[in-house]
């Protein structure tokens, strides 16, 4: 039962191998393939299959247990399963002969058959024998598997009879086919089943193959199945279609061909092979091994299937070959990475295209090997080539391997970097030909889009060059540099316009009115214009400067770090403490001084002569002074000294004072001389800064034969030496009165020598180092130095005069803008104390502090610095001195650069007229940086100091509490209020009637005026400032009587009006003319605008509490007339609290009151003037009509000019004001005022308004010319109408505003001027605005001696527009226009054409027919404006010209009634500089030239008639 319930075994079959076998002659040198076969049979995994396997074996390997002495093998067995599922096992049998490797013959063993029987025997038999696995395992059995042969013996089943169809080896196919014939007998003996297999199939023979077929097909059931060992192909079919041979009940297996098994096989394994390297390929460092990744892979399917087909060697081939790629990619990685920063390298070390563009690539590998940062760019390995080094694997190292550079690729990079440096040289260049391209393009303005642009440059080579990229890159540059310059320019013009920003104290805030006027003036400039497209960044910068202007202080100074004020602290920090430290060194041995070097300068032998008489009153060189013994030590120097002084000076000889001995003319001017070479010297080789400052002491020599004309020259040496003295601010020792037979005497030496010891303990007393409590008030003297912020020139140049001084030391500790000076003036040593401040530090000083004298510096290369001095100027107290100080290069400037002689000229004329001192400080000079500069201006302060601390003490009494006259402590720019001053620009009018220079008044000398310069040190004359006499025009000065002082009212809770009640209260005020007193806004006192001269009524709107209500002041008349009060003159005393009288009783009429300085130059007063004429003019023709709205005839007119042209204090009008005795329109109002008859006045009115306006100041041939003598028949046009209206239509047809915002006048008169001077002129050269070319032609009509419209057809004109029907109304006009002359005719047809033409743009420009007719009609029809009847016909005359535009082919072409519809037009664009609009609902035009009716119009701002 339990071997029933056994599984039965599968059935076991013994195959036997057989084939051609033998020595090599017999079988050649090859096998047929047996062993192979066999091999792939039983272990199939390529692992397991040996291709090489040996018959020759050694005695020993052939009695192995393997062999075992027997002429076959045992290759073990196999299970296979076939298509149904029956497994069994296969023995593998071969049968071969041995061959002994001594003998080379077959190996004796214990059958001795030959092989043919041998193979074909069935039972085999072989005790321990053990199975074969590959030739190494002979000898070596341990190491291999080790399986015996089953029982010792076997069976065989059947046989596999191999035959080669392969090239064989020295063997012959037709032999080795006899011995299979003669084999197969003996099979076939056997009974078994026979099966023939082809080897080496895959190294087929096709013949032999051939053969193999037909040999078997002349058996009987004999198969041949083609094989390869080599490929695994079909050799399981061999052996499983024997088995079925053998078992039938197995399918029989289908024979495949060769070809048709070998592809199928090959697929098998190319698919395994793609499976194994996209397996592999998951691999991505190039430092893993084989062992890792098989231990990993081991259990993956594709693995094993890959190892099975292929085999281990064939997958680590595979994978060493995916290793080596990726360590190849690697490299190529860092090599293109290197060749990738080649580039940058080469621009390191090789970035100029001067030193390699003629270099060839080894001569630039040796400069580079040069350069410093080589080692920073490359690295030279010890080991080439670089890619087989471990630097393949340093990451973190970027530095290039230097022998990478011997390739051709890193060469071809050098060379795309050497045209690199010239394209890119190239691309500068084209850059930089277009950035000039751009400077030279006019019209391109600030904030300008570069799609504007683009257009004009497209031809432009440089353009076509360079990318859109860097073009825009180069408009970008050249838009910000134009910016910026507009803007410095922009800030530069508020400098010049101070005068618009300077009239608010401290803190408070702009109204609105009073921006209105900052932007009407601002407007006319070209640099406000220049940043028309940047309006928010213009607004910003404005606002800027204003806060800075209420706001000012170091930190928000405009210039920043070049503020004056932190410039003069941090030079006199420095400067002043070498200074001390410096004269510590120079005289540390001199505190108690025993021994005196002294050089003695002489000519002509008086040095020597001096220094014998010394020696002569001295004992062993010893001389007594006082009480005390001095050794002395004596150089004398003559004029014929071969030594300098500087020389002279040493280390061991440093002297204390030089004795200047004289005793002529000559020898006086060789003194001045040679101590003038002695500061050059000193200061060029800066040997010792103090040898400069050495102490002089001049004396005068007796003449030993006191004749007539020596005893007469004594006098004159007396004074020139005493001049010289003061000059070097030194001691002057005279001859004594008595006669004395000796040159010299004892006096005279002492009186030196004392004067020696007494500079050198001075020196000491201004170098103590131990801090001092002497209060400033010890000062003699109180000085300020303004200078401007920002201008061109160094602070030490305006501070060397002092700083270089040997008296200089630095002042009252805190005060860090400040020093001291001991100088000599007169006859004693005086305390200077300088305060150097920024003009816009030095406001508050200038109103509250107690100054004594104002040096005020400008430069002579700045207009703005000019301004600034003059807007200063203007508001200090003419009482206190001033010197004014122009700075430059050289004196040469003068003569060669007009900009700089204009304002050197201006300064001294200015200095002239406020009999203040003038000088000029030149940087390349070294005599105007000393001291005695000034001497001449501290002696006419010290001349004045009383008057002016007399002055100041009356004025303090305005304060509720007395200030302190420590002035200057603390520092007053950060806590004293603006005083409001006006400044300047250049002058858009016409030049004033006087010369800029007075006819008294010379720059230079002439050789007549030699005795009115003086010989300063360097040989150069400079002008000596005589002072006038001042007292001849305070005689006539009166004084109001005592007046009650105005309460001090608190400024804190004072609040301003609402404007809008301003201007009712004012309107009241108005409906009563003979009560007007005011025609500014009442405010508080402070915001009062100090130049109305007007009665104050403050207290009747601010009323304290104590107070009473009576009036302070006495009114002037509405005309501001001076008021004759028993022989007294009475006016307001608006200026007085700005020139601090209002809280005081004025003084004795006999005594002079403190004035201001632009009341005493023409020049300053010029200036408001001219302001205020350009503010209140009309900024354009339709804005200031409403002024002659508010005339009316017969009625007291306030002031017909600015107020500010008005003197302040009335009582000193006509006299200490030359401005206003000179003016010719105040004189032209004394005769007005002179004419009482009305006619008269009337006809002198309207002459003025009828003939040619007197706005040019030049004689013209063309303007103002009648227009018959301007035209031809062949030209009925006038060739400057023409040209402007061409210029307006090419340029500026579409130009906003045009004909309504005025040009600047200076340009429409300069367009003029060239016209006159040559007809043929271009506009477009000009480079003009079309607004100015606009106002030139506006100008050109008005100029006209008769309108263009005739004054006779006014009134028909007129009578026509009021017809009612529009037709009827159109063709009587058109009938009128007829009678007009012709050549009127043709030139009204051209001028109405081109305005009608200009409306058709009205969507651009806004300017519509009535737009034009409102800004055209007073020039064309030039109507009476003093006619008051006028008025009522205002807007009949703009409808009769608004009437001809609109309708304009109709009236001169024929054409066809043009239809207007009903819509209003879009109103033309505010103008920020209309000050006060119209109170009528008329919008009225103003005439063409408004300057030459103003004064004839009464000035009613309210608007009231």
């Amino acid at each position: 039962m339990m071997a029933k319930n056994k599984e039965p075994r599968p059935p076991s079959y013994t195959i036997s191998v057989v084939g051609l076998s033998g020595t090599e002659k017999d079988k050649g040198n090859c096998g047929v393939g047996k062993s192979c076969l066999c091999n792939r049979f039983v272990r199939s995994k390529a692992d397991e299959y040996y291709p090489e396997h040996t018959s020759v074996l050694s005695t020993i390997d052939f009695g192995g247990r393997v062999v075992n002495n027997d002429h076959f093998l045992y290759w073990g067995d196999i299970t296979q399963s076939g298509e149904d599922g029956i497994e069994c096992k296969i023995h593998v049998i071969e049968q071969t002969e041995f061959i002994d490797d001594q003998t080379f013959l077959p190996h004796r063993s214990t059958n001795l058959q030959p092989y043919i029987k041998r193979a074909a025997a069935s039972k085999l038999q072989s005790a321990e024998k053990l199975m074969y696995i590959c030739t190494d395992q002979l000898g070596l059995e341990q190491d291999f598997e080790q399986k015996q042969m089953p029982e010792g013996k076997l069976n065989v089943d059947g046989f596999l009879l191999c035959i080669d169809v392969s090239q064989g080896c020295n063997r012959k196919f037709d032999d080795q086919l006899k011995f299979v014939n003669n084999l197969f007998v003996q099979l076939s003996k056997s009974k078994k089943p026979v099966i023939i297999a082809a080897t080496k199939c895959d190294e087929c023979v096709d013949h032999y193959l051939r053969e193999v077929q037909a040999f078997a097909s002349n058996k009987k059931n004999l198969l041949v199945v083609e094989t390869s060992a080599r490929f695994n192909v079909n050799i399981e079919t061999c052996f499983t279609a024997l088995v079925q041979m053998l078992d039938k009940t197995r399918g029989k297996p289908k024979i495949i061909p060769y070809l048709d098994a070998y592809k199928t096989q090959r697929q098998l394994v190319v698919t395994a092979t793609d499976k194994f390297e996209k397996l592999v390929q998951t691999v991505r460092d190039y430092h893993a091994t084989w062992k890792t990744v098989s231990n990993k892979l081991k259990n993956h399917p594709d693995y094993e299937e890959y190892i099975n087909l292929e085999g281990t060697r064939k997958a680590r081939s595979t994978f060493s070959k995916h290793i080596e790629q990726l360590k190849q990619e690697h490299i190529r990685k860092r090599r293109e990475e290197y060749i990738n920063t080649l580039p940058r390298a080469f621009n390191t070390l090789l970035p100029n295209l001067e030193e390699i563009e003629h270099l060839n690539w080894s001569e630039a590998l040796k400069l580079m090997e040069k350069r410093a940062d080589f080692q920073l760019c490359f690295v030279v390995l010890e080991k080439t080539p670089w890619d087989e080094t471990d630097h393949i694997d340093k990451i973190n190292d970027r530095r290039i391997p230097f022998d990478l550079l011997s390739t051709l690729e890193a060469e071809k990079v050098y060379q795309n970097h050497v045209q690199h440096l010239i394209s890119e040289k190239r691309r500068v260049e084209m850059k930089e030909k277009f950035k000039k391209t751009l400077e030279k393009i006019q019209f391109i303005s600030p904030g300008q889009p570069w799609e504007e642009v683009m257009c004009f440059v497209m031809e432009d080579e440089a353009f076509k060059y360079i990318t859109e990229a860097d073009s825009k890159e180069v408009y970008g540059r050249h838009q910000r540099e134009i910016v910026e310059k507009a803007k410095e320019e922009f800030q530069e013009m508020l400098f010049e316009h101070s005068e618009l920003f300077y009239d608010l104290d401290l803190n408070a805030t702009p109204s609105s009115d009073k921006m209105s006027e900052i932007h009407t003036v601002l407007s006319e400039e070209p640099r406000y214009k220049a940043l028309q497209k940047l309006a928010p960044d213009r607004e910003s910068l404005l606002l800027k400067h204003i806060g800075f202007v209420y706001h000012p202080t170091k930190e928000t100074c405009l210039s920043g770090q070049n503020c004056t004020d932190i410039k003069v602290e941090q030079l006199l920090a420095s400067s002043l403490l070498q200074l001390d430290h410096g004269r510590l060194r120079l005289y540390h041995d001199s505190t108690n001084i025993d021994k005196v070097n002294l050089f003695i300068l002489g000519k002509d032998g008086l040095a020597q002569e001096l220094a014998n008489e010394i020696r002569t009153q001295s004992t062993d060189d010893e001389y007594a002074l006082d009480g005390k013994i001095y050794e002395l030590d004596l150089r004398p120097i003559d004029a014929k000294s071969p030594y300098f002084l500087s020389q002279l000076w040493t280390a061991a000889f440093k002297p204390h004072g030089c004795f200047c001995v004289f005793n002529s003319i000559e020898s006086l001017n060789f003194i001045g001389e040679f101590i003038g070479k002695i500061r050059t010297e000193a200061s060029q080789i800066r040997k010792d800064k103090y040898m400069a400052n050495l102490p002089f002491t001049l004396i005068l020599a007796n003449q030993r034969d006191s004749t007539n004309s020596t005893s007469k020259n004594l006098p004159i040496l007396r004074h020139q030496g005493q001049q010289l003295a003061n000059k070097l601010q030194c001691p002057f020792v005279d001859v004594p009165a008595s006669t004395y037979p000796r040159k010299f005497n004892e006096t005279q030496i002492k009186q030196a020598l004392r004067g020696v010891l007494e500079s050198v303990k001075h020196n000491l007393d201004v170098v103590s180092p131990v801090p001092t409590n002497k209060d400033v008030s010890e000062a003699d003297l109180r000085i300020v130095m303004c200078a401007m912020c920002g201008d061109p020139f160094s602070v030490d140049l305006i501070l060397s005069p002092f700083l270089e001084s040997h008296s200089c030391s630095a002042a009252q500790a805190g005060q860090n803008n400040s020093l001291m000076l001991d100088k000599i003036i007169g006859e004693k040593r005086r305390r200077i104390q300088i305060t150097i401040l920024s003009y816009h530090s030095s406001i508050g000083v200038r109103k509250d502090e107690l100054v004594h004298g104002y040096i005020l510096v400008y430069s002579a290369k700045r207009k703005a610095s000019m301004g600034m001095l003059r807007a200063f100027l203007s508001e200090v107290q003419d009482t206190i001195p001033v010197q004014l100080v122009a700075v430059t290069d050289s004196q040469a400037d003068f003569f060669e650069n007009e900009a700089i002689k204009e304002l050197m000229t201006e300064g001294e004329h200015i200095a002239t007229e406020i009999t203040a001192k003038f000088t000029a400080l030149y940087s390349l000079s070294q005599y105007h940086r000393q001291t005695e500069v000034f001497t001449l201006f501290f002696s006419d302060v010290l001349e004045k100091k009383n008057m002016i601390e007399n002055s100041y003490l009356s004025d303090s009494t305005r304060e509720s509490t007395h200030q302190s006259e420590d002035v200057f402590l603390p520092s007053p720019r950060d806590c004293f209020p603006y005083n409001n001053y006006p400044d300047s620009d250049d002058d858009t009018e016409a030049p004033p009637p006087y010369s800029p220079i007075g006819d008294d008044v010379q720059l230079l000398p002439t050789p007549s005026d030699r005795s009115r310069y003086r010989l300063d040190l360097e040989g150069n004359e400079y002008p000596i400032h005589s002072t006038p006499n001042c007292h001849d025009h305070e005689r006539n000065h009166k004084v109001p009587p005592p007046i009650k002082p105005k309460p001090v009212v608190p400024k804190t809770n004072v609040k301003k009006l609402d404007p809008n009640l301003l201007k009712t209260i004012e309107a009241g005020i108005g409906k009563n003319p003979r009560k007007q007193t005011s025609r500014v806004p009442l405010a508080h006192p402070e915001d009062i605008d100090p130049s109305d001269n007007y009665a104050e009524p403050i207290d009747t709107i601010f009323k304290q509490k104590g107070y009473s209500d009576e009036i302070y002041v006495v009114p002037d008349d509405s005309q501001n007339r001076i008021i004759k009060i028993r022989n007294s003159f009475v006016n307001n005393t608006q200026g007085d609290e700005e020139n601090g009288f209002s809280d005081r009783t004025s003084k004795s009429h006999g005594e002079r009151r403190p004035s201001k300085y632009k009341y005493k130059s023409k020049t300053l007063f010029s200036k408001a003037k001219s302001y205020y004429r350009r503010t209140h003019s009309d900024a354009s023709d339709d804005e200031a009509f409403t002024t002659s709205k508010t005339k009316r005839k017969g009625r007291h007119r306030g002031s017909e000019e600015d107020p500010l042209l008005s003197p302040v204090e009335t009582w000193k009008g006509g006299i200490d004001n030359p401005a206003i005795t000179s003016d010719q329109e105040l004189d032209d109002k004394k005769m007005k005022k002179k004419t009482h008859k009305v006619k008269e006045d009337k006809k002198r009115k309207k002459t003025k308004n009828f003939n040619p306006p007197t706005r040019r100041n030049w004689e013209s041939n063309y303007f103002g010319m009648p227009l018959q003598d301007l035209v031809t028949v062949e030209k009925p046009i006038p060739l400057f109408v023409e040209k402007c209206v061409e210029f307006i239509e090419d340029t500026g047809l579409c130009t906003e505003g045009l004909y309504r915002v005025s040009g600047n006048k200076t340009d429409q008169d300069n367009i003029q001027k060239q016209f006159d001077q040559d007809h043929s002129i271009s506009l477009v050269s000009m480079e003009v605005t079309v607004n100015a070319v606009a106002g030139a032609l506006k100008a050109f009509f008005a100029d006209l001696p008769d309108p263009l419209i005739p004054y006779s057809l006014h009134p028909e004109l007129l009578e026509a527009a009021k017809i009612p029907d529009k037709t009827e109304r159109l063709h009587a006009l058109k009938e009128i226009v007829k009678k007009f002359h012709p050549v009127n005719y043709d030139v009204f047809r051209y001028v109405i054409t081109h305005l009608n033409r200009v409306s058709q743009q009205n969507k651009v420009n806004l300017m519509t027919a009535d737009n034009l007719s409102i800004c055209f009609w007073p020039t064309l029809m030039r109507p009476d404006f003093e006619n008051r009847e006028f008025l009522s016909t205002t807007k009949i005359h703009q409808s009769v010209v608004e009437t001809f535009i609109q309708q304009c082919q109709f009236f001169f072409y024929n054409g066809e009634i043009v239809e207007i519809a009903n819509t209003v037009a879009p109103p033309p664009p505010s103008n920020p500089g209309q000050l006060v609009e119209p109170m009528v609902p008329l919008q009225l035009p103003p005439p063409l030239q408004p300057q030459l009716i103003q004064p004839q119009l009464q000035t009613d701002p309210l608007g009231i008639i």
